[in-house]
């Protein structure tokens, strides 16, 4: 029989299925490995294990490749599949024989497989020959690197490190997905075919590749969703207290540039528009469907979907997650539906979608008018605030690239709209209102990418409550010091407020970020100049010298030659407010001109407080070819306090944007593979507290030290302990609640004979009511901190740091990472609790070495994120001091690790 071969292009790669003897199934099914897949036009493929009764569909896709197909895939003919081989293709073990379908529908589109190979020294299997094939109508979508990324991680959760493949020379598709998977391949050629090897471990590169495909495929699919060339609107009423008629009737309003098409089975035409009874009996192709029936209804207008192979759905509807109960259920099956199809959905619940672009003029949404067009991104959970925040930036004058409200976000989310708009050329800036997070690893991965190009603003609601209980099934469970860590990490500008939101959006949008903190003030009032220099101040501002005060009676003139005198003299600022109050019969708008006309090309953010003008006013906007403001436009505020705290977070996140990335290293003298040794042998499923021998192990396996200490149970032990450790030694309490309080109640420190040992000991003895003491050398003198991993139900673990002391824990003085951790985190994090001064000479005391703080702090980062099943761990205390981070205590938890869904291949949630 021909030898069984691999393809993604037309052909993949070679595997030798074995010599047709049958695997047995002795594995249970993993359901875990099934997935929903970005392909790389937009769509969507569902990815599962082959199972037996899969034969039939095996067949029927077989026969649908092509002759050159077949011949790359199996280097030779090979017309039909005979039954021995098709038993052999489907019957496998989920183990060291694995076998992926994709499908669409219930469709094969593509097949992936590995074939575990004989190990050469008796042991267990460690290498598989991989091999895929992919139908023709469905090459050049990436479904072979999809498949290639989830063998690799089926295999190595299978305890394998390796694959093999061969592929014939002419098959250049099938060896760029190979040559550009992230893997560092060998080569070997022989009589027309490659034979390659790699390791399957992701590396940094393959990380790279892996995030780099998943973005450029989520940007196509919500590209799909924004520049639809058609959209159906199904449920469209004549009706106007119907959602269905005012979805038709912005949609024609807003002159969308592509043909509408109402569904209603009782309508002939609405609004002048010929009606379709279903979206099947419509001629032309349809894109995008925005769906405004009862939930109840919802199953029947899927099924005409899915038949007329519409692209995206955008559900208005409400009743499904919303409601509860059995709309949860409703809502789980529409996405499931919908994905398996390859389609997209937003939804249920959602206000709609909107793209202002006059290529496009798109207004799939209950709002009545749009925002005019801009370069700032929107996305907004809540579709009842929806048309509120459109209003809100209508009124300021901020124009918008593209707009989403997602409402229950069982599909597209804001992770998905912020891959998008990492990518267009029409967004400048990104604005998000959010309730929940459904993935918050990948946001905070996506986020630092994106914002260190493109500034995003969040406001975060629930920050004392939660998520609203609707919202439950979709909101991962995220705390507020969680929420604050993960936007610091990842730049992005985080408001409180709607109006602090517009507040900062306005200034990025149409000023250039400072060069710095230095702010000057040109005003006619001086109490308002007052305040707006107590305001800079208040944000960690510095003014630029004193106040420049015109005079209430300045003429525009006079008041622009002040403004271009202070942005051109010696003493340049990296940011002017300007500040107006109109006289009496004196409205301000030839002022506001003048401040346009001097503020321009000015080079650095110049901002207004007039108090007349609120936004974007005609007299200080730069209108844009359309009429709209354009760059270069002056903001102006209601109040002082309002334009210094819009200034200073922009500042905060220039100065963030400037900071180096920083590395993803991996500190020297680690040994991952004895540390997972070790955590394995303790056991999967229930929480485990290790003993000191354990801990300190585990530790060692990350070259982390921990000074020498001895338990002992009595006066002579003790001593004898301490002269073999070397005097000066410190006795601690063995029990947590002694030794960690803030008194230091359950310690004593400094001790350096046997007789003040002998009386710690017994000191702390009668306090405890337990003779076990531990005696530990002592550390060099230096500041007490802690380092602690915190587990999280969302990001699996953060790395907290603060400085020890019964003040510190009363005021909660503790700075959060999210992992993982770059040298530029590590340093950022020794530098955020409000006591870290100690750590750097306060008032005249010696540094301590930040560097080997750094370096612990890494080394426990790369620990975490190594052995996810370290639930939590304590490095308590640490003693930081001109010698070096010397570790005095430690405790750690390990358990049954979190779910991570950012961590393995690319998969929707």
């Amino acid at each position: 029989m021909p030898g069984e071969r691999a393809q993604d292009g037309p052909g993949t790669t070679g595997q030798q299925d074995g010599a047709g003897e049958r695997a047995p199934a002795d594995h249970a099914y993993p359901r875990s490995w099934e997935a929903d897949v970005v392909a790389s036009d937009g769509r969507i493929v569902h990815l599962r294990p082959m199972l037996p009764s899969d034969a039939d569909d095996v067949l029927a896709f077989h026969g649908k490749l092509s002759d050159r197909t077949r011949y790359l895939r199996y280097f030779g003919p090979y017309p039909r599949i005979s039954q021995r081989d098709l038993e052999r293709f489907t019957v496998v073990d989920h183990h060291t024989r694995v076998a992926f379908l994709a499908l669409l529908g219930d469709e094969i589109v593509a097949i992936g497989r590995y074939e575990g190979l004989p190990p050469k020294d008796g042991g267990p299997v460690t290498s598989a020959e991989v091999a895929f094939v992919v139908r023709d109508d469905h090459q050049a979508r990436g479904l072979g690197s999809i498949l290639l990324e989830h063998l690799a991680a089926a295999a190595r959760e299978n305890g394998l490190q390796r694959f093999e493949a061969e592929v014939l020379v002419e098959n250049h598709s099938m060896v760029r997905v190979f040559r550009e998977a992230g893997y560092q391949v060998k080569r070997a050629f022989a009589d027309g075919v490659l034979h390659l090897e790699f390791d399957i471990d992701p590396t940094e590169r393959w990380i790279a590749v892996r995030d780099s495909r998943e973005q450029a495929a989520e940007a196509r699919s919500v590209a799909n969703l924004l520049h639809p060339s058609s959209v159906a609107v199904i449920g469209a009423s004549a009706d106007e207290t119907k959602i269905g008629h005012t979805v038709l009737r912005n949609l024609l309003e807003a002159g969308f540039t592509g043909p509408v098409f109402p569904v209603n089975p009782d309508a002939r035409s609405i609004r002048g528009v010929r009606a379709y009874a279903s979206v099947i009996d419509i001629p032309d192709d349809v894109d995008l469907a925005v769906v405004a029936v009862p939930a109840a209804n919802i199953d029947e207008v899927m099924d005409s979907c899915l038949a007329k192979g519409v692209k995206a759905l955008v559900v208005i509807s409400s009743g499904f997650a919303d409601a509860g109960g059995g709309g949860t259920v409703a809502e789980r099956r529409l996405v499931a539906e919908a994905r398996v199809h390859g389609m997209r959905v937003v939804g249920p619940n959602a206000l709609g979608v909107a793209n202002p672009d006059p290529d496009v003029r798109l207004n799939a949404t209950l709002a009545p008018a749009l925002p005019g067009w801009g370069r700032t991104g929107f996305f907004c959970q809540s579709g009842a605030l929806g048309t509120a925040i459109l209003a809100n930036a209508r009124s300021r004058g901020l124009g918008l690239s593209s707009f989403v409200s997602a409402g229950n976000r069982a599909d597209v989310s804001g992770n998905d709209l912020m891959q998008y708009w990492q990518t267009d050329p029409g967004t400048d800036q990104v604005l998000l209102y959010l309730e929940t997070f459904g993935n918050p690893r990948k946001f905070a991965r996506v986020a630092r990418r994106l914002a260190r190009t493109k500034p995003i603003v969040a406001v975060k609601s629930g920050r004392h409550t939660g998520p609203l209980p609707s919202l439950a099934s979709v909101a991962a469970p995220i705390d507020e010091a969680s929420v604050q860590a993960l936007f610091e990490q990842s730049g992005v500008i985080r408001v409180q407020t709607l109006p602090q939101l517009f507040d900062t959006a306005l200034v990025l949008a149409y000023q250039p970020l400072p060069a710095g903190r230095r702010v000057a003030v040109v005003g006619n009032s001086t109490a308002l100049n007052l305040l707006v220099t107590d305001g800079l101040l208040d944000e960690g501002l510095e003014p630029a010298g004193d106040p420049t005060d015109v005079g209430t009676q300045a003429s525009p003139e006079q008041f622009a030659d002040a403004v271009r005198a202070t942005l051109d003299g010696p003493d340049r600022p990296d940011a002017l407010i300007a500040v107006f109050v109109p006289p009496v019969a004196v409205a301000g708008a030839a002022h506001a001109r003048a401040l346009r006309d001097a503020a321009a090309g000015a080079g650095v953010p110049v901002i207004a407080v007039f108090l007349a003008m609120e936004g974007v006013p005609p007299e200080l906007a730069v209108p844009g070819c359309d009429g709209t403001p354009a760059r270069g436009s002056v903001p102006s505020f209601a109040s002082p306090e309002r334009a210094t705290s819009a200034l200073g977070r922009v500042t905060r996140y220039a100065e963030w944007r400037d900071t180096p990335v920083g590395e993803f290293v991996v500190p020297d003298g680690i040994d991952t593979e004895a540390a997972r040794r070790l955590v394995a042998s303790f056991g999967p499923d229930t929480d485990h507290i290790l003993s000191d021998d354990e801990a300190l192990e585990l530790l060692a396996c990350y070259g982390i030290e921990v000074g020498s200490f001895r338990r002992v149970s009595s006066g002579d032990a003790a001593v004898a302990a301490a002269e073999e450790l070397g005097y000066p030694v410190v006795l601690k309490a063995t029990a947590e609640q002694w030794r960690h309080r803030g008194d230091f109640v359950g310690v004593r420190l400094d001790l350096t004979s046997a007789e003040g040992v002998r009386a710690a000991h017994s000191e702390l003895s009668r306090f405890t009511g337990s003779p076990d003491v531990y005696v530990q050398r002592m550390a060099p003198k230096g500041t007490s901190c802690k380092i602690e991993v915190v587990d999280d139900p969302s990001f699996g673990s953060l790395l907290a740091f603060g400085l020890s002391g019964m003040a510190t824990e009363l005021l909660d003085d503790r700075a959060y990472r999210v992992l993982p951790l770059s040298t530029e985190d590590a340093t950022r994090l020794i530098r955020a609790p409000r006591a870290a001064p100690l750590l750097t000479g306060y008032r005249g005391s010696d540094p301590a070495d930040l560097d080997a703080l750094q370096d612990l702090l890494l080394r426990i980062g790369r620990l975490t994120e190594d052995i996810p099943q370290v639930r939590s761990l304590a490095l308590d205390p640490v003693l930081a001091s001109p010698e070096g981070a010397f570790v005095s205590g430690a405790r750690v938890t390990v358990g049954p690790p979190p779910s991570r869904r950012d961590a393995g291949p690319r998969r929707l949630a």
